[in-house]
């Protein structure tokens, strides 16, 4: 099977490409075929993150493990396409190049029949030009977002330094 992809840059303009790319690629295959359609050189970090219907990030699968946490990380070398993605489960977020953030909204939209004589990946369609700089990331949330739950959570903002008090930072500070 084949799943087609529409992968948009997250900007104010519509720029997006259309990819079509086999259900049993891996996930640094897809990486691949968005840098060369997008036109960078493929050299910087990258990562996808499973994500929900509203697009909130989830479980990230790296370009590379290199954490040194006790947990690996999943890589995009050894994670299928089909693996993370169906009809139920559509969207990834995939960031490139870490310090300027390129970021873009991966939507499974069809898993279609291959056809004889074409080559996948498939570039599709090619739609708007990408800026000479990423766009400036928006990190701020929507108000929306504040979870009850949360300890450190605070509708109002309002810090308090005596809040601080008992954590003894000074004596575990080299």
């Amino acid at each position: 099977m084949i799943y087609r992809f529409r992968i948009i840059l997250d900007t104010e303009e519509d720029i997006f490409r259309d990819i079509e790319i086999e259900q049993t690629a891996t996930c640094e295959d897809l990486h691949n075929s968005i840098t060369q359609s997008f036109g960078f050189d493929g050299t910087e970090m990258a990562s996808f993150y499973i994500s929900d219907d509203e697009w909130r990030q989830g479980e990230e699968i790296a370009l590379f493990d290199m954490g040194e946490g006790q947990t690996p990380l999943r890589t995009m070398i050894e994670t299928p396409l089909e693996e993370v993605l169906s009809e139920d489960q559509t969207r990834m977020i995939y960031v490139y190049d870490f310090l300027n953030l390129w970021t873009f909204f991966v939507e499974l939209g069809e898993i279609a029949e291959v056809e004889d004589g074409k080559s996948y990946p498939n570039l599709m369609y090619v739609h708007g030009q990408i800026p000479a700089q990423a766009p400036e990331a928006d990190f701020s949330g929507d108000e929306d977002d504040f979870d009850e739950d949360d300890p450190f959570a605070d509708e109002d903002d309002d810090y308090d330094i005596e809040d601080y008090d008992g954590l003894d930072f000074d004596e575990n500070w080299n």
